[in-house]
């Protein structure tokens, strides 16, 4: 019988949000439920997730794949101490990957849509530069994480509107594009207008077909939100006003996965270079990864994440 495995990107609109401190631990607890998780680190240029989940500087990493040093990227995985769980590491990487080449990046997405794994999370670099929100749109089951902080939440949006443009990009095409681009200027020219809704509009007008096609792509996108270091005073319910203002404006369904406390022991357990979920058990932060983990797995269950970046694997 096949089953599904699911790729699922972790990114953020700005650093500090804490999207690799979920992704390592959302990691160790899908393990934990049996299920084969492969963790990659694709912060490029500022690759950490070992530190985060406690495990020695790895000997291979993904330069080692980009350079032909190693002729699968899964030779580049290691074990952790923890069934189930494994790693490619980005903190070897050679000092120039920040600035990835085109060929490479396509190179490291194939390699990966070919991996064989239940779960694989990447963690990504934040912001909305094109290396990032291409890594980002290799699923349709991408997280999003926030804190409750204004300049956080309106780099979501920002971040959402990128994939959105991205989307747009890829549909026109290289000279497409560029005349596409030019009839929005001369449609707006002082800028008065929201930019991508204008796009969107001289999109269809020039060609239907690519409207309808935006809308099937963005159709098949369940985006995910989670809301970190949420102290007891934030609004509880501000993911579930993010996701839904998100859906209003931009068009793009955002599932929100639910809140992880704020912990003022997450430095420390960084500090010693070991897991949050294993130091700190019984707090309130590693329930809520407990939950979130049962909500990616419930989700998967339900197929709201079929599309791009799922693939049958044998059982």
């Amino acid at each position: 019988m096949a089953v599904m495995s699911l790729i699922v990107p972790v990114g953020g609109g700005k650093g500090g949000t804490g999207k690799t401190f979920i992704c390592g631990n959302l990691g160790i607890e899908l393990a934990r439920r049996g299920k084969r998780t492969l963790l990659i680190d694709l912060d490029l240029g500022a690759a950490n997730l070992h530190t985060m989940i406690g495990l020695p500087l790895p000997a291979k990493n993904l330069s080692d794949f980009i350079n032909r040093r190693i002729d699968t990227i899964d030779e580049a995985a290691v074990k952790t101490s923890l069934p189930n769980l494994f790693m490619i590491s980005g903190a070897r990487n050679d000092l120039n990957i920040a600035n990835l080449l085109y060929t490479h990046k396509v190179k490291i997405l194939n390699a990966v849509s070919r991996l064989d794994y239940d779960y694989i999370l990447l963690d990504l670099g934040a912001g909305t530069a094109y290396n990032a929100i291409d890594f980002f749109m290799i699923s349709t089951a991408g997280i999003m994480v926030a804190v409750p902080e204004p300049t956080s939440i309106e780099n979501i949006y920002r971040m959402t509107r990128s994939l959105c443009f991205r989307i747009v990009r890829h549909i026109a095409g290289g000279k497409e594009f560029q005349q596409l681009l030019k009839d929005v200027k001369n449609r707006d020219p002082d800028g008065k207008r929201d930019y991508l809704e204008t796009v969107l509009a001289v999109m269809k007008k020039r060609n239907g077909q690519w409207g309808d096609r935006f809308q099937r792509i963005t159709g098949n996108f369940r985006l995910q939100l989670v809301m970190n270091q949420m102290r007891e005073h934030d609004d509880q319910g501000l993911g579930t006003h993010i996701s839904g203002i998100i859906n209003k404006h931009l068009g793009v369904g955002i599932h929100f996965l639910g809140n992880i406390a704020f912990n003022n022991r997450v430095h420390d357990s960084i500090c010693n270079r070991a897991a949050f979920v294993d130091k700190y058990p019984y707090t309130q932060t590693t329930t809520d990864i407990r939950r979130l983990s049962e909500e990616v797995l419930a989700a998967h269950a339900r197929k709201h994440s079929i599309g791009t970046g799922e693939k049958k694997r044998a059982g």
